[in-house]
């Protein structure tokens, strides 16, 4: 247990279709640790070719896919992006990032941005020959200048998935540091 006092509030996080969705519930496990709040993930149709839904809800207090005609009533953009109090992006993948930088809607983690009133952070996962790209950056700085946070991501060992080797890259930030960044947007 941490020596941080706890927290609560609503949190939406939008999981894009990258490998390391994989990890989400490393993240959520250890946002358990401390947030008191409700947590609800928001994910894209490829996040759930990585990671299933299913598994997503054993640490999430609600899962939206957008699959189910039935469940768009209640869970479209408009109400995700105002029945949460902070919307996070983890993974946020290449795709998300131009999607969001130019207001493109391709999917409801995209939409559910351009619908949110508050700014959004937005954690890059993606290779180092992608995040050092001209269009990508050009994509983080839009963001920024639009008011949304992009946390740049750190650089150390990673396995890649499609190379299948551990590489030195841009890695998400470790779970505490997660953490700490989700308390201190919360307040």
């Amino acid at each position: 247990m941490s020596d941080n006092p706890t927290f609560g509030g609503r949190l939406l996080i939008g999981a894009g279709g990258s490998g390391a969705v994989a990890l989400l519930p490393v993240f959520l496990s250890a946002l358990r640790a401390e947030f008191t709040g409700t947590v609800t993930v928001l994910m894209t149709h490829t996040a759930t070719t990585f990671l299933p839904a299913s598994t997503m809800g054993l640490f999430a207090d609600q899962v939206v896919t957008g699959d189910d005609p039935r469940t768009w009533a209640r869970d479209n953009h408009v109400t995700l992006a105002e029945d949460h109090d902070l919307y996070v992006v983890l993974p946020a993948t290449a795709n998300l990032l131009a999607a969001a930088a130019t207001g493109a809607a391709p999917n409801l983690v995209a939409t559910t941005v351009l619908e949110s009133a508050s700014p959004v952070a937005f954690f890059p996962v993606m290779s180092a020959q992608m995040w050092a790209k001209p269009a990508v950056q050009r994509n983080v700085a839009q963001l920024r200048s639009d008011g949304h946070e992009v946390i740049d991501p750190g650089v150390g060992p990673r396995y890649d998935v499609g190379l299948a080797r551990v590489v030195s890259g841009p890695t998400p930030p470790a779970p505490p540091q997660f953490v700490a960044k989700v308390r201190e947007l919360l307040r």
